[in-house]
């Protein structure tokens, strides 16, 4: 049994030097082989041997490749992150958002304005990450304020206010694009 180091870079011949070394040794103890993990699995089939360690593959989720989706994988998201709308508010400009105010509303909300959502696991760090509102997306705005989060609602009618489902990550939203805005790998 080995682990490669540096799968999830296909550009590295740094997992073709591990598999030519890993090789013979296996050949030589005539035992069975087990060399790949997600991204073993995905970017090296010369890397399966006998039995595979798939890991967050298994979630739906793309190996860590930069710039990977698990779609262009026929992967899908099996365990999205969802929460449920508590309250709208509307804002005027210049109300500001969120723990230490970062944000403020650039315009008057229009009746429309920025939902809050009980966070069960944790959001997005950045302003601007998208979550996904009935299949549309709105933009995550201010920083995290305890549980909640807000996300800003103008443009999207079909959104009814409390009670709404909120995907964070899941199907349509991938894991991968919301690792991105977090500055981190779907991994975390």
């Amino acid at each position: 049994m080995t682990h490669l180091a540096n799968a999830d870079d296909l550009a590295d011949p740094y997992t073709r030097e591990q598999l030519a070394s890993f090789g013979p040794l296996a050949k030589r103890l005539g035992a069975a082989v087990s060399i790949s993990n997600s991204a073993g699995v995905l970017g090296w089939p010369e890397a399966h041997g006998d039995w595979v360690r798939p890991g967050l593959m298994l979630y739906g989720a793309s190996a860590p490749f930069a710039g990977g989706r698990a779609a262009s994988h026929g992967l899908r998201p099996v365990i999205p992150c969802a929460a449920v709308s508590s309250r709208v508010n509307r804002y005027r400009q210049g109300d500001r958002i969120g723990y230490g105010a970062p944000m403020s509303a650039e315009a008057d909300a229009g009746g429309r304005g920025r939902r809050r959502l009980r966070r069960r696991l944790p959001p997005p760090r950045r302003s601007g990450t998208p979550v996904a509102d009935r299949g549309a997306r709105a933009a995550l705005v201010g920083r995290v304020s305890m549980d909640m989060i807000s996300v800003d609602l103008r443009g999207l009618p079909r959104c009814q206010g409390s009670g709404d489902p909120v995907v964070l990550w899941g199907e349509g939203l991938p894991i991968e694009e919301i690792a991105e805005w977090a500055d981190t790998i779907p991994y975390s």
